[in-house]
């Protein structure tokens, strides 16, 4: 059986066929419309200048937003760090927050509370991939603690088996993208909490 391709590596091939796509449209829409071999060169050289200004710019957009969120520094944290740093942060997002700590946690690293909703989370502070190991824990803790949901949340991603699993178990799976824009949003709300005390 083929292997996946990774996303990233997906998004590299999209990136390239897209290139190639706006270079041969706008040289033969130039060819099409001009009849100019010279022009038609000079379109796609101005097409593709401006592909690469875009992609520059969320380039540089991408690299702020990271710098902005701290990732960096949640990527150094040990994980009960990171299991603290999850609290606070839905603490700040509105949730009643409970860190469990230590071993025998029966799967939950966390407790989140917000109306009549009571949330399991299982916290992976990790470099590569979050496997299903982690969706069976979050999971399983549902019954334990009585739980409504069960939310695994990582800095890093998650594995295809990992994201087949959740789906299947109505896990919810947060990985860095989701947990920075996260972040951002309790950030953003800490700004206007302190400008509407002003």
């Amino acid at each position: 059986m083929a292997r996946r391709k990774s996303k990233k590596k997906q998004k590299e091939e999209a990136l390239k066929a897209l290139t190639g796509l706006v270079v041969l449209g706008s040289f033969f829409g130039g060819m099409q419309l001009t009849g100019s071999f010279e022009t038609s060169l000079f379109i796609s050289a101005l097409a593709l200048g401006g592909l690469i200004a875009i992609l520059i710019f969320r380039g540089m957009a991408k690299r702020e937003k990271l710098r902005k969120s701290g990732i960096s520094d949640i990527d150094k944290m040990d994980g009960f760090k990171f299991e603290s740093y999850l609290g606070e942060l839905f603490r700040n997002l509105g949730y009643e927050a409970k860190v469990t700590q230590g071993s025998g946690d029966f799967g939950a690293d966390l407790i989140l509370k917000k109306a009549d909703q009571k949330i399991v989370v299982q916290a992976k502070r990790y470099s590569k991939n979050v496997g299903i190991k982690a969706v069976q824990e979050a999971q399983a803790s549902i019954a334990h603690y009585k739980a409504n949901a069960a939310w695994v949340v990582t800095n890093s991603d998650f594995t295809e088996a990992a994201y087949t699993l959740a789906k299947s178990n109505q896990v919810l799976l947060i990985n860095r993208e989701k947990l920075i824009e996260l972040i951002l949003e309790m950030k953003e709300s800490k700004k206007v909490k302190v400008k509407n005390a002003s």
